[in-house]
């Protein structure tokens, strides 16, 4: 749990400042609410890591172990970017060609940490029994939030106080201080190991007078590599919770800090109330929802973890609305929501997460978590991509409202799902 707890803060840290601290950072430099919500784009690698999913799991050394074997490459090089960026002055990102250079290195971060977290997810699905599931889905959570903190929370708090070279630095520390529990760790050579080989001998067979992978041949690997998904009734019922299972969550998270900024808040305010407090309550509803579903079935608590995060999508309208028609904002009302809001989607993560461990077939067990994880991030990044354009035309208060009715329609995939479960 330890182990798995350093690489999902490891990953979370970079992902933090991109997902809690840019939007707010970019409001606040006046960038339109459309433009923000294209920032979206640099969670790219996160929707589309199933594409090499598959290779990660099967190409690796068997001295360094089957996930160590990308993990420590991949956090190497997202260090050395962290540090690339430590030498950023911000005032230049006005030049075009530093703000390319800007969003080019963001992206390859966010590459690496896709590949870190296809050999981690695959590594904690061989890890952990049944039992250990919830708790294990509980820690990446803890990982993922505390990452927010530090990297999200923390780098707009002390961005107030110190230089940007100095918080980036400190950043790239926390982030190798969490990559040497993985350096020292034996991996087991698991029963279920399938590698390629992919010695001089074997590569000198391969035909030099044509591609290996043609695109029909690529579509045929991935035809058969994830028909697994598709082949019952049931499989196809759980594909469709997945693609809209985060709708609403996406739509609506993508606009919540710029809202702050433009109620007034301080950047160091809302890493500190909203980004940090918020992350808090999001550990506090990850081991809550761990603990609960000792005493209930995974999909009666996906469904109600669901239904208390469509509650806190109403919230956030009300008090849009509220601020829209008479210009009254109460601080610790935002707060309390933005941190109602986080709770509950730790608890729906939670299991979510945990159902996806479960149909994960262990001898391809990266593959099969990053494929379900990254139809989530597909159809989530869409929506965050035009959420923006969504807030700037209507405003906040029917924005957020229309999220609450997406989130309501795609309660019905669970419920039909859920349905088919009990009838198998």
């Amino acid at each position: 749990m330890g182990l798995l707890l350093s690489l999902y803060l490891a990953q979370g840290l970079p992902v933090g400042f991109l997902t809690q601290a840019l939007p707010a950072i970019l409001r606040k430099n006046n960038v339109s609410l459309a433009a923000i919500g294209g920032f979206g784009l640099l969670m790219a690698p996160w929707a589309l890591k199933f594409l090499w999913a598959p290779v990660v799991d099967r190409y690796f050394s068997p001295q360094w172990g089957q996930s160590r074997s990308w993990i420590i490459p991949t956090q190497c090089l997202t260090i050395l970017l962290l540090l690339v960026i430590s030498f950023l002055e911000p005032s230049a990102l006005a030049s075009p060609v530093i703000l390319l250079s800007f969003f080019i290195v963001l992206f390859l971060i966010n590459l690496m940490g896709a590949t870190q977290d296809i050999a981690t997810d695959g590594l904690a699905v061989r890890l952990l029994h049944k039992q250990q599931q919830r708790w294990g889905n509980a820690v990446q959570v803890l990982g993922s939030r505390l990452g927010f903190i530090f990297g999200g929370g923390a780098v707009l708090l002390l961005l107030d106080l110190w230089s940007w070279q100095l918080v980036f630095l400190l950043l790239t520390g926390f982030v190798l201080l969490n990559s040497l529990p993985i350096l020292f760790f034996r991996e087991p050579v698991w029963p279920q190991q399938i590698q390629v080989d992919v010695s001089p001998k074997a590569a000198s067979k391969l035909s030099l007078s044509r591609p290996a992978f043609t695109l029909k041949k690529w579509r045929k690997f991935f035809a058969v590599e994830f028909a697994y998904f598709w082949h019952s009734p049931q499989m196809r019922a759980w594909l469709l919770v997945l693609l809209t299972f985060k709708l609403g969550d996406s739509l609506s998270g993508a606009m919540v800090k710029p809202m702050m900024v433009d109620m007034g808040f301080s950047l160091g305010n809302i890493g500190l109330m909203a980004s940090m407090l918020g992350s808090v309550a999001s550990v506090l509803g990850a081991l809550l929802a761990a603990w609960w579903m000792k005493y209930m079935a995974r999909s009666t608590a996906l469904w109600w973890f669901n239904l208390l995060q469509i509650l806190s999508f109403l919230l956030y309208a009300i008090l849009a609305w509220q601020f829209e028609y008479s210009h009254i904002v109460i601080a610790w009302q935002v707060y309390s929501v933005n941190a109602i809001e986080q709770f509950a989607g730790a608890m729906a993560l939670v299991a979510m997460l945990t159902l996806i461990m479960d149909y994960s077939r262990k001898q391809q067990a990266g593959s099969d978590f990053t494929f379900q994880v990254s139809v989530l991030a597909v159809t989530g990044g869409g929506v965050h991509i035009v959420s923006g354009i969504v807030a700037e035309y209507w405003g906040y208060s029917i924005h957020f409202g229309f999220c609450v009715l997406l989130a309501v329609l795609c309660l019905w995939p669970i419920f039909r799902w859920k349905r088919l479960e009990i009838t198998d």
